[in-house]
């Protein structure tokens, strides 16, 4: 079926109709297909959420602790080590193109963005905050419970307390 046109090679392994209307975000159904046990989080659930004017180059990726490296050719990947309720909270599922893509929360992924600041950037998380502010459900409690979670409440209370 590939050899005769009726399918598109998405990834090794993964197959889509010829047929069908061109894949909205190939690269995270691609990684959420591929990658089973993985979310989407930091700068590439930034960029799901509109929080940020970054385009991710690589799929971020959360990984539980001692969780196989994935190995794929493309899309580019970078991975992250969680652990406990560092990684199980703040999950949401989105369908996107018929596919089950597994993304932290926005609330989730502002406080990974303060974990993680000195491999993204601090101008990034403090970007994320100005756009999550523009949008008309914020929700302090959340991004605060999932603060204490990844360890980074008072990193992040004086920009929530400026910018909110």
């Amino acid at each position: 079926m590939r050899d005769s046109g009726a399918l598109d090679m998405i990834s090794r392994g993964l197959y889509r109709i010829a047929e069908n209307p061109p894949l909205g975000n190939p690269d995270l159904i691609t990684v959420s297909a591929r990658v089973t046990g993985g979310v989407i989080c930091l700068i590439s659930a930034l960029a799901f959420y509109e929080l940020t004017t970054q385009i991710p180059h690589e799929v971020h990726v959360a990984l539980q602790r001692g969780a196989k490296k994935p190995r794929l050719d493309f899309p580019p990947i970078r991975t992250y080590r969680f652990t406990g309720k560092s990684f199980s909270e703040g999950i949401e599922i989105h369908k996107v193109d018929g596919i089950n893509v597994r993304v932290y929360s926005p609330e989730k992924t502002l406080a990974d963005c303060f974990k993680f600041r000195n491999k993204i950037g601090l101008d990034t998380a403090v970007e994320a905050i100005r756009f999550y502010r523009q949008q008309k459900n914020v929700k302090i409690n959340e991004i605060m419970h999932y603060a204490s979670i990844c360890r980074v409440r008072k990193g992040i209370q004086p920009y929530l307390e400026a910018l909110l």
